[in-house]
Order: structure tokens, then sequence, then C-alpha cells
């Protein structure tokens, strides 16, 4: 058996890779993990459950409870709300797990499974790994300890959490909304209710799109991997701004009133100049990942603000920033992290954030994202390979040395295999549009012949 948790989880197509039956051990399998580990140790141990709209989340949470209350974890069982909603009452509710079920920005036949510890922080490697092998030595038949009468887990619905994380979203926002006009597209995700409620009280004149899930339409044609209804409709209205989030509403990209992308590096450097501003940008410095756009890079420093990179996840962001003790990070993705407020990436805290910058300074999110120019950067997805040897092979490594020299100091070359999906992602950033495709395009071939 492979490794199954990836950067974020585990993911695949619901009911084919991820099913029933391996969603349910790996519950058994945390909750027996966690409790030899301590953390249950000398109390009941309490789990918080949530998932986002997809049919297939229904029987998958189903499989989780099941699994949970069976190794003697009691249930609060949130329903649908964002990854990061389920993170915050983790640890709000002094729980000693969640989980969320979500395949995030995936298309809807995927489904995913990640674990919270306690406080709402991801598991650590180690702890993954060891979940994934005590489930495998149970799989293959090694019996469970299993508690009987008032010893397994009860479990009952948790209502009050869509209140509760509204509420803390509301609560730490530097300033009120009034006067604004955004529009939210929430992917017929999991805020399609959390987003539209916490922008109405925060003071904003809203307009909703992609806000009426049914199970099958998440992420379709809307959100935040497909901006062009939410361009449309901002231009439409004559909103402010856009905000667009994913699946499970863990990250966030915007728009301004023209209909033009602000993306994650951009929101990162206006939300970090705010931050510095309001003397919360500890130690004047921001983390990033490997794949953080030069123009970012050459703003931030301009402005006197150290960018601290890391591996793409935002999981490695955080680990850096709590490592470091940094008060903000995130990916171009839109994953960003406002630690103060957030253990995990929180897509309605950041659009509420960004839209709080532009209520307090009067300017348009266009003049606020202008403090950095973005560099042409072209990512290329080659799927089928064996992304396993992306860092052995010499025909590889050839490729990339050539082309670095092409593009000399004006640009950048990055290959790496991706933590969710069968595939390798080709990054080429360059001074040029033309060239950036001309080269990300010779080296997915490369990528194509050698490890095909």
């Amino acid at each position: 058996m492979g490794r199954l948790f990836g950067t974020d989880g585990v993911r695949g197509v619901a009911n084919a890779d991820l099913t029933a039956e391996l969603t349910l051990g790996l519950s058994v399998a945390a909750a027996h993990v966690l409790a030899e580990a301590g953390t249950f140790e000398g109390h009941r141990a309490t789990a918080v459950v949530g998932r986002d709209p997809r049919a297939s989340g229904e029987f998958l949470e189903a499989a989780v409870v099941a699994g949970l209350a069976s190794a003697g974890v009691d249930v609060l069982r949130v329903g649908v709300l964002p990854t990061p909603a389920v993170a915050y009452l983790t640890g709000a509710l002094g729980a000693d797990l969640g989980v969320m079920l979500s395949a995030s920005h995936n298309a809807m036949p995927d489904n995913g499974v990640k674990f919270f510890a306690r406080g709402g922080h991801k598991l650590a490697d180690e702890l993954e790994d060891r979940i994934e092998a005590v489930y495998d030595e149970h799989r293959t038949g090694a019996p469970w300890e299993r508690p009987t009468g008032a010893g397994v887990g009860r479990i009952r619905n948790y209502d009050e959490g869509f209140d509760q994380y509204v509420a803390h979203l509301i609560g730490v926002l530097p300033n009120r909304l009034d006067g604004l006009k955004v529009v939210l597209d929430e992917a017929h995700g999991a805020a399609a209710r959390v987003s539209p409620e916490a922008f109405t009280r925060a003071g904003a004149e809203i307009v909703t799109i992609g806000a009426e899930p049914d199970g099958l339409n998440i992420n379709d044609g809307c959100g935040s991997t497909h901006l062009e209804l939410l361009k449309a409709a901002v231009v439409e209205h004559g909103a402010d701004l856009g905000i667009a989030h994913d699946g499970d509403a863990d990250r966030c990209l915007a728009v301004d009133a023209a209909g033009e992308e602000v993306d994650g590096d951009q929101i990162l450097a206006v939300l970090a100049l705010a931050m510095r501003e309001a003397g919360t940008l500890r130690g004047d410095a921001v983390v990033g990942t490997v794949m953080s756009n030069l123009g970012f890079k050459i703003a931030m420093e301009r402005e006197g603000i150290t960018l601290v990179e890391t591996a793409v996840g935002d999981r490695y962001v955080l680990e850096s920033m709590k490592e470091h003790g940094y008060a903000l990070g995130g990916e171009q993705s839109g994953h960003v992290i406002v630690l103060d407020h957030a253990t995990t990436g929180d897509g309605t805290l950041t659009g509420l954030m960004l839209a709080a910058r532009v209520a307090a300074t009067g300017r348009s999110l266009a003049d606020l994202a202008g403090v950095m120019r973005r560099l042409p950067q072209v990512l290329t997805n080659v799927p089928d390979v064996d992304k396993s040897r992306v860092t052995t092979s010499a025909e590889l490594a050839t490729a990339v040395s050539e082309a670095e020299r092409q593009l000399g100091s004006t640009g950048r070359v990055l290959l790496r295999p991706s933590g969710t999906e069968p595939l390798v992602r080709v990054m080429v950033e360059a001074a040029d549009i033309e060239q950036a495709r001309a080269v990300a395009g010779r080296l997915a071939d490369v990528v194509k012949s050698a490890l095909g």
C-alpha cells in the first residue's frame, strides 16, 4: 500500500479510492493513535466532525462518526461548514480531534478526509504515518480493542457551530465593511451560508453567486478555480470587489472593481502592509512558498518585509509560522493564514480582512494590490507520469538547467510532483509571457518523455 496521506489529508474518488471502509478504518486508527499518544488521558475523548456539501460526504461522514464512536470517542457533528470552521471549533470547544470531509477544489466525484489535532492544528507527519501504519495492521486482520456498554462514543448534532464560527469571524475584524458592495462566489461549497452571513453582519452589501449547493455542483464552473463568473458579476453589479472561495473555503482569491484577478500573493502583500501598520506583523516577516511570484518577493524586499520561503503546501507554511512566531503566511493559490485568528487557511476570514482594508483606507482594491507587479507565470500540469522521479531524472535536470540559462535573472523554473493528484506541475516565470509559455511547453514535453 502506497502512502495514503498527501499534503492535505487522504483524497481520492469517493466510493472507489476513498471508500466507507477506508474512512471508517482511518477514523478508528486515528482514535487509537491519539489515545496511545496520551491525547485522551484523564477524560472522555471528543471529536468535531464536519463536511462540505458533496453527496459522497453524507455516507463518508456516517463512516467517520461510526468509526470514532466505536472507538469510544464522543462526536459533535457540525454538518456542512468550511474546513477552517471545523479547525476553529475543534480548538474553541476543547475537542481532542477534528475531522473534515472535503476534497477542497477538486471536482465533485472526489472527496477527502483530514484530521486536526487538539487546538485545531493539522496532524504532524509522524502521527499521520502512525495512523496509516495502525490502519494497515488492522486492515489485514489484527483485532481492535473495542469499548462496550457505556464506553462507546455518543453522537449529537452541534448546530450552534455555525453562529459560533461567524461570531468569531466578525469579532476579529479590525473595522466594519459599511459602504462596500461585494460579490461572493461560494463555489456551491461549504461556505455557501457562512460567508454571506459574515459579510452581511460586517456591514457589506452583498451579491452572491455559486451559493446553491445541491451535492453535485461543488466547484462546477465557479469558485476560486473558475473566476470568469465572478469577474463578470463584479462588473455587472458595479461592486467594489469580488471574493471567490473553493469547495471547503480554506482559500480566497479576489477580483477588483474592473474585473481583474487579485491572487494570493497580492492579497498577502496587501495584508502584510496592513498588519505592519497595525503593529501585528511579528518580525516584519511574511511566510510564502517556493511558488510565490517573483514580483511578490521584489515588493516585500522594497517594503522592508522579510519573505520566508517554504515547500508548497499550507501545512509547511503553518509549520514555519509556528516555529518562528510569524503572524502571516500563505500561498499564491489563496491559502492565507492569519495565525492570531486561525490555525489553517481561512478563505472567509481572508476575504473579510481584505475588504476591511479597502473600507479602512478608502482606496480601491486595484490600488492596494498595485503594491506588487505580478510577473508572468505559466503553470502546466503534466498527468500520467511517474512523479516520484522528478528529482532523479538526468534528462529532466539537463532540460531545467538549459531553461534556467535562457531565462537568466528575470525568471525561474520550478518542477514539483503534486501532493494531491497524480501529476507533475511545471511552473515557469519570466519577464515576458510568451517566453514563459514557450519554456513551459518545452519542459512539459521533456517531463512526458522522461517520466512517462
